[in-house]
């Protein structure tokens, strides 16, 4: 008689057992089978349709990665997938518990009991927290394109190009964006994603602004006023703010009509990069690898230096590649650019899209503290993709540098001309003309860079960057 109980009993359990199982591996189907029909219907059309549209979605962003950028920056869409997930961890672990109450735990032994609450625990907590994880992994995704997401700039390509100022500055109180420390235009072709890195000098001098802006017509014969230099444009525009009533940023405003005046580019957005946090970006993916020339200080800008990166290819953490970039001990403004650059380059190509998803939620938090952009998410899916498509292009670089220039009095028609003959070079177009000028000697290095300030650097102007670093 008690081998049949125990039978009995065991017969029970495996079919609590098999109940919980079909929950996690169908949802819906134990009420089908031993529960209310209609949840059970229900719960099944929505596994089914929700598995339709994820092989639908497969197979276009198989033919379309387009489709996966949008996917990804699209906060309406985001905001959709987050309560989906959401809702769906909870009706899930809703169908399980029920699963284990359709089991009849009740008529079970003691040891069964305790295995199915176990079992049905683990179950929940498993499918409720991976899909709550990934509702939260949204969620931070959503956050951070708000945090930087702005509005205005020209979403139109300016000769088939986007141009967009990238002004590097220390933060702190009061002084966010105030004195940018360095400025590069990324100058994108809107199809191919090819870039032309153009730097400009923060001591550049007597240069003019963009025609019909303000500040045009507060300096209509350039920037010459004692100790103004291009660096100091967005100091002067926050001291005078009642001469842009309609600007938000006035400083950022009055530098990207310098960057125009100066150029001949038309820029589309800007984005100011606080050198601080970008450390942390660095740092949530891992370090960056980089070709250390010679001894780079860390320290310096009026502190002790308190030590060196030593030569060699070496990968750096957040805090050694921004020293990497930043130190002027020992060399120059014009060094120190040429090592920015080395950097920018570093980054596109080391940072994998399997580092960013294994490094997300720091890689989130980092981005939302170092970058202020006007730059709206509409358009984050274009860059996005050009970013994509940089990646397997060579980068170029320019940078308005000695001995091109005299930085004091720079000859702006040069400048221009200079600009572009590096885009059209980068788009495979016919140069003529071309004026030759001396290579860097590999053999000198001077604060980490191929070249010295007479003969200028490598990577202040290269076809390759890649090679120049």
């Amino acid at each position: 008689m008690s081998s049949t109980v125990e039978r009995a009993s065991r017969v029970r359990f495996r079919r609590a057992m098999s109940l919980m199982v079909m929950t996690l591996v169908v949802p819906g189907s134990a009420q089908l089978v031993a529960g209310n029909r209609k949840v059970g219907l229900a719960a099944l059309r929505i596994w089914l349709g929700m598995l339709g549209l994820l092989a639908v979605t497969l197979l276009a962003v198989v033919v379309d990665r387009g489709l996966l950028i949008w996917m990804g920056t699209s906060t309406g869409l985001l905001l959709v997938m987050r309560l989906v997930l959401t809702a769906a961890a909870i009706g899930w672990a809703a169908l399980l518990v029920d699963a284990w109450r359709l089991g009849q735990p009740l008529t079970l032994g003691m040891s069964h009991r305790r295995a199915m609450v176990g079992v049905n625990g683990l179950m929940c907590f498993a499918v409720a927290g991976v899909l709550l994880f990934g509702a939260h992994l949204v969620q931070v995704q959503r956050d951070l394109l708000i945090s930087l997401s702005g509005h205005g700039g020209d979403t139109s390509a300016n000769d088939g190009r986007y141009n967009v100022l990238l002004m590097g500055g220390d933060s702190g109180a009061g002084r966010w964006g105030l004195r940018p420390d360095s400025m590069t235009v990324a100058s994108i072709d809107e199809d191919t994603g090819r870039t032309v890195l153009i730097g400009l000098p923060r001591n550049l001098a007597n240069f003019p602004f963009a025609k019909g802006s303000v500040m045009r017509e507060q300096f209509p014969d350039g920037f010459d006023c004692d100790g103004c230099y291009l660096n100091g444009v967005s100091t002067w525009a926050q001291d005078n703010p009642e001469l842009f009533p309609d600007s938000e940023n006035p400083g950022v405003d009055a530098t990207v009509s310098a960057i125009e005046g100066i150029t001949g580019l038309k820029i589309n957005y800007w984005a100011m990069v606080n050198l601080a946090g970008f450390k942390g970006l660095v740092d949530a993916v891992g370090g960056v690898t980089l070709n250390v020339r010679s001894p780079i200080p860390v320290g310096g800008l009026g502190d002790d230096v308190t030590g060196y990166i030593e030569p060699g290819v070496r990968k750096l953490n957040g805090h050694d590649t921004l020293w990497y970039a930043r130190a002027r001990e020992g060399s120059d403004d014009y060094s120190r650019m040429a090592r920015q650059k080395c950097v920018m380059n570093a980054m596109l190509e080391q940072v994998s899209p399997q580092s960013v998803v294994a490094n997300f939620g720091d890689l989130a938090q980092a981005s939302s503290e170092m970058i202020s952009t006007n730059v709206p998410t509409s358009e984050f899916d274009t860059f996005v993709s050009l970013a994509l498509k940089a990646r397997e292009q060579k980068m170029s670089t320019l940078s308005l540098v000695p001995p091109m220039i005299t930085t004091a009095h720079p000859d702006i028609k040069l400048v221009k001309r200079k600009v572009r003959q590096a885009i059209d070079k980068a788009e495979g177009k016919t140069v003529n003309a071309p004026q030759k000028s001396k290579k860097p000697d590999p053999n000198v290095v001077t604060g980490g860079s191929v070249g010295s300030l007479s003969e200028g650097y490598a990577a202040n102007s290269a076809d390759d960057l890649d090679g120049a670093c």
